[in-house]
Parts: structure tokens; C-alpha cells; sequence
């Protein structure tokens, strides 16, 4: 095994003989143990070269490193690497024994909607009598096992761990969000997959890629990277959805709302509390408001199809699915006030719940209560501002989850995206309870109070402290339904 490892992570120099055995493999040195297998990592913030002597103080007797340590134990092997990141995937690939290789995993990558797919995807296998796993920024869930998901996309390392585990409680389909710092990071590498979807790319994680083209591009490789054994399935109503199958050797398919495609779906009618599309000209009611939930749905049903499920049953589940929390969730107080839930943190996310709220209202009013995140693309702060402030009779401009950035910062740079009238349309309240509540107590019975950003997260960061905040608790509490 030691060995087997060793020639996996694509060696460039070995110094020592390889230990008998290991037990761990780990690339963060307080989790290393006796007979463990250290990755020396280099992080945004952290370089994992900086701890090998604290991982060896702690038992780790094998070593991967892109740099060799100038001060080496003759006792240890060093197994110096080009890219350690590379090296803790292929290594945990064998470790766990190719978990991916058996299990049907797909995986769902693009701005918005990752999450909706990856666990709508989950739900309708598992009502088809399925055992399933699901790698969601909300959770993981191992079967009927849930963790709280610490992010998007897990580390290399835990990805084996958590497919080995699905593996072993008998799971056959695994749903998993990819994102783009983890294409980027390699955190799939060596991951098999039987299909993966594109969902759509709008301005989002640009203080991470630098530019729209790297951050395309890091969706992309993910596609080039499918077998041909697998599909792709992409949206081609997004200016980007057939650059994501350029290269790509996986089975080409396609969904749409607008164009020719492979999985083609129609909104018959739009209500408040569900809606009636066409998927290949059968028709269902389904519980889902707004036209991205008919882009969801659509790729759910090509994905469905193209893993061989049956048609009809898979109909017919589609339309007792129930809305992701936080995404697009309804609290309807006694008076008839109604608050929406909605992750929405991006500029398109946002446009889109507002233009499918702006369809729906008819003669309500519309409130909006939203803030961006910290230490995260400040780019987009004055284009959400503007694109709440438009299409809203009134905006309340709030904190989100601040981490570690000044929340008047923030609130100042979404209000450099307004001109004299805008701002007059407009109010900035920094605490974001009290923002809820003005919203819900400025509104009138039928009147409608979007709460954007923060969605299923039940905590809120400041100063890079967590504190428990719950936007539906709070939209529940001030309704007079909790």
C-alpha cells in the first residue's frame, strides 16, 4: 500500500526507505498521529511546508513536499513532488481504494444553482428507492447520515473519505457541487465521474480567479476532464454553455428554456405557490416558482435520463419535490405579508428572484432587505445595490456576513452604485434584524419582503466570529408565525 501510494503521487524524488505502513494520510499537522502520511500544502494564507517538523514531532513518517526541508531525519522518507495539492488527491484515491470508481457521481458546477440541482438530484433518486449521497454547501449526507457541510466542496482528502463511506453503506449515486476553487485547488482530482452539469456563469469569486475568463476557465476544465464514458449536460441558453463542451469527451447533451435541446422545458403558468411546465411536452405542476427553478428542474430531469432512470416514475416524483431551504422560501404571515427567503448573493441571482417576483406580485409592493459579504469580490457590491434599489419600491441596504472586512465599507461601496434618485429610494441599517424588521413593518397586507443572501445559513460572521442568525427565524418571528 505504502508504496502503491508513493509511485500515485507522481513522484519526482524519494529520499529514505517507505515506512512498512501508514495509517492516516493528513495535510493540516495538528491531525497528524502515529504512522500518518503528511501533505505539505501551500494554502492561500498557510504554507504546509512551514509545519513538517511540527507533523513529525506528532508521528507523521512519511513526508510529501514540493521542497525538501533543509534539516532532514535519516530516519523518514521525503517524497518531493511538483504539486503536493495533485499528490493528496492521487494518494487518497488509493488509500480509500477508488471510491469514486464505485459509485455513480455526478457532479453540477456553474454560479447559481449548484445547490438546487446537486439536491434536488439526491432527493428524486432516493424517492426512486435509491441509496444516495449528497456533497451540498448546505450538507453532506451519507444515506440517512447527515454532516454539516464545511464547504462547497470538500478537501481532496475528505471527498475519499465520504465516498469511501457512501460506498460502504451501499449508496450507488452520489450528487456533488463542484466548484471553481476546487477544480482550481485539485481537490477532484483523480475523481471519477459518470456526468456532470452546467448550470450557468454570471460575475461571482473574481477576488479569487482575478478574471471572468479564469474563472470560466476553471469551469471548463472540469468538463475537459469527464471520460468519454460520461455525459455533460449543459445549458445552452447561457452564452457559455457550449464553450463548456469544447474539448470535452463525455457524451454531449443539452437543456434549455429558449433554444433546441436535448431536455426541452416550457412554463405553461406562473403562481405564487408552484408552477405548471412541459419537460419534452409532458406536462406537471411542480413546486417551484421562477423561471431558474425551470432551468433546475430541466437539468434534473436530462441528468435523470441520461442516468437510465425511468421516465415516467421520475415525472411523477419531480412533482412531489419540495423547495431547497433558502432558496426561493416563502413565510406567509397571518395578515397576508408575504417574505421570501433567498440565497441570492450574486447580481444575476438576485435580477432573477426579483424579475420572477416582479411577475407574480401583481398589485403588491416589493421590499428588499440585502448586503454583501466580506473578504469576498467587492466588484459586485454597487451592481446589487443597483439591481435591488430598480426593481423594488424599497430597498434596505444591511450586513451580510461581514467576516472581517468593516461593515460600513461594505455598505459605503454598495452605495457608490447609486445615483441621487436611487439613494432616495433607499436605506442603509447596519444591524440586519433591525433591517428585517423595518421591511416586514414598512410592508402592508400582500405586500411582498424579499430577504436576500444569506438563505439556509443560520449564523452570521462578524469579525470573523460566528453568531447564530437565521433570516427565516427572524422573517418568522416578526410575522407572528414563530
Amino acid at each position: 500500500m505504502v508504496h502503491k501510494i508513493i509511485a500515485a503521487s507522481e513522484p519526482l524524488e524519494v529520499i529514505g526507505s517507505a515506512p512498512a505502513t501508514i495509517d492516516s494520510l493528513a495535510f493540516d499537522s495538528r491531525k497528524v498521529g502515529n504512522h500518518t502520511a503528511f501533505f505539505a500544502l501551500r494554502g492561500t494564507h498557510t504554507d504546509g511546508h512551514n509545519y513538517i517538523e511540527n507533523a513529525i514531532q506528532r508521528g507523521a513518517n512519511l513526508i510529501f513536499c514540493e521542497k525538501l526541508p533543509e534539516s532532514m531525519h535519516n530516519e523518514l522518507c521525503y517524497v518531493r513532488v511538483a504539486d503536493c495539492s495533485v499528490a493528496l488527491a492521487l494518494a487518497a484515491k488509493v488509500f480509500y481504494s477508488d471510491p469514486s470508481a464505485k459509485i455513480k457521481l455526478v457532479g453540477v458546477t456553474g454560479t447559481n444553482g449548484k445547490t438546487t440541482i446537486a439536491t434536488l438530484l439526491h432527493d428524486l433518486f432516493e424517492k426512486l428507492g435509491y441509496r444516495c449521497g449528497l456533497l451540498s454547501t448546505v450538507v453532506y449526507k451519507i444515506d440517512k447520515r447527515e454532516i454539516p457541510a464545511s464547504h462547497t466542496t470538500p478537501d481532496a482528502l475528505q471527498i475519499n473519505v465520504l465516498l469511501s463511506e457512501m460506498v460502504e453503506c451501499g449508496c450507488e449515486y452520489c450528487f456533488m457541487e463542484v466548484s471553481s476553487h476546487s477544480v482550481v485547488q485539485n481537490r477532484i482530482k483523480g475523481i471519477e465521474f459518470e456526468g456532470g452539469i452546467f448550470t450557468n456563469l454570471t460575475h461571482d469569486h473574481l477576488d479569487y480567479h482575478g478574471t471572468f475568463l479564469a474563472y470560466r476557465d476553471a469551469k471548463k476544465a472540469f468538463f475537459d476532464n469527464l471520460p468519454p464514458k460520461a455525459f455533460a449536460l449543459t445549458n445552452l441558453d447561457d452564452k457559455n454553455g457550449e464553450v463548456m463542451l469544447q474539448n470535452c469527451r463525455a457524451r454531449r447533451r443539452s437543456y434549455s428554456l429558449r433554444t433546441i435541446a436535448h431536455y426541452h422545458c416550457l412554463i405553461r403558468e406562473s403562481h405564487l405557490d408552484g408552477t405548471l411546465i412541459s419537460l419534452n411536452n409532458s406536462e406537471l405542476w411542480v413546486q417551484f416558482i421562477g423561471r431558474f427553478n425551470a432551468y433546475n428542474l430541466a437539468a434534473i430531469y436530462g441528468a435523470a435520463m441520461e442516468l437510465g432512470a425511468d421516465r415516467e416514475q421520475v415525472m411523477i416524483t419531480l412533482s412531489t419535490l419540495q423547495p431547497v431551504a433558502g432558496r426561493f422560501e416563502c413565510v406567509r404571515g397571518r395578515d397576508g405579508k408575504l417574505a421570501i427567503i433567498d440565497y441570492a448573493h450574486t447580481p444575476d441571482a438576485l435580477q432573477n428572484v426579483l424579475e420572477t417576483i416582479g411577475e407574480l406580485k401583481g398589485g403588491a409592493r416589493v421590499y428588499t432587505v440585502v448586503g454583501c459579504g466580506g473578504d469576498r469580490d467587492a466588484t459586485k457590491r454597487p451592481l446589487m445595490a443597483r439591481i435591488a434599489v430598480n426593481m423594488s419600491n424599497m430597498t434596505i441596504l444591511t450586513t451580510d456576513n461581514p467576516r472581517t472586512e468593516s461593515p460600513d465599507d461594505i455598505l459605503r461601496q454598495m452605495r457608490e452604485g447609486l445615483d441621487c434618485t436611487e439613494v432616495r429610494r433607499s436605506l442603509v441599517i447596519n444591524d440586519r434584524r433591525e433591517a428585517i424588521r423595518t421591511a416586514i413593518t414598512l410592508a402592508s397586507p400582500g405586500d411582498i419582503i424579499l430577504i436576500a443572501g444569506k438563505g439556509h445559513e443560520t449564523y452570521q460572521e462578524i469579525d470573523g466570529i460566528r453568531h447564530h442568525f437565521d433570516d427565516k427565524e427572524e422573517a418568522e418571528r416578526e410575522l407572528g408565525v414563530r
